[in-house]
């Protein structure tokens, strides 16, 4: 879990596996002479990513040399104030590409079992909003090849825990690796919808020493049935810039068609 949780030593894990990743920076960048190196050599866009970060924060993204210093000098800021550690590395921004997540589950004992993936391409600044289990429109091949990539990766590092391999994939099917989510993402709820496994109590199982077979979790007893979708609430304060925000959800009003229809 801690190399995993490591954006960087986790990038290097899926370089030793042979998995496809995005060019980036094989170790954080410290300066804006990095990153401006960085971008001549593959071009931009680029975008900025906390070493430690999750759900978002602290990602920028460069379309322009002129922006590249005040970007990377709030990425590090940002995720000094978040995680406590201004760390960042640089990537080859990928335009327009689906996010797709495979649902690991790794034991103590050396087994590791997918859970099939899940797509949550439709994001709010980063932030996931929409995920759909299993990813509609998925080439069945590109799928393979990402879950097998996926349970290599756990495999190779020995992995104990639930996790999630994050990848991308463009409009030609091509996929790169991005990160590891060492824990359960809010988005898991699809993924036990589809598979009738209970993620957090398997990952509680798994913490006390009982390996997957004695759960009856086992690859071919996995089988994802239909489809679930899930949709986040993202809370932001609009008298500070539309800052991200947290509260007490007070009311919910669901619009119907005509209303809908009429914002449209």
């Amino acid at each position: 879990m801690q190399q995993m949780g490591d954006k960087v030593a986790a990038k290097q894990a899926a370089i030793d596996c042979g998995l496809p990743i995005v060019p980036g920076t094989p170790v954080p960048i410290t300066t804006t002479e990095e990153a401006m190196e960085f971008c001549l050599k593959h071009g931009l866009p680029v975008i900025f990513k906390p070493v430690y970060g999750h759900d978002g924060i602290g990602m920028r993204v460069v379309h322009k040399m002129e922006d590249l210093k005040e970007n990377f000098e709030r990425a590090s800021s940002e995720d000094k104030n978040a995680f406590g550690n201004g760390a960042v590395f640089i990537e080859k921004f990928v335009e327009k590409p689906r996010n797709i997540q495979v649902q690991l589950l790794g034991d103590k004992a050396g087994n590791v079992v997918h859970l099939y993936e899940r797509d949550c391409s439709v994001q709010h600044r980063h932030k996931k909003v929409i995920a759909i289990a299993p990813a509609p429109r998925l080439d069945p091949e590109v799928r393979d090849q990402m879950i097998d990539g996926a349970v290599k990766l756990a495999k190779h590092v020995g992995y104990s825990n639930a996790g999630t391999v994050e990848f991308l994939c463009d409009e030609k099917g091509n996929f790169y690796f991005i990160e590891v989510n060492t824990r359960l993402p809010a988005e898991h709820t699809v993924t036990e919808e589809i598979t009738d496994i209970d993620l957090v109590e398997s990952q509680i199982k798994v913490a006390e020493g009982v390996t997957l077979p004695e759960l009856g979790i086992t690859q071919e007893n996995i089988r994802p049935r239909g489809y679930a979708i899930q949709c986040g609430i993202t809370t932001e304060d609009p008298d500070r810039c539309f800052l991200r925000d947290n509260g007490t959800i007070r009311e919910f009003r669901k619009g119907g068609a005509e209303e809908v229809l009429a914002s449209v």
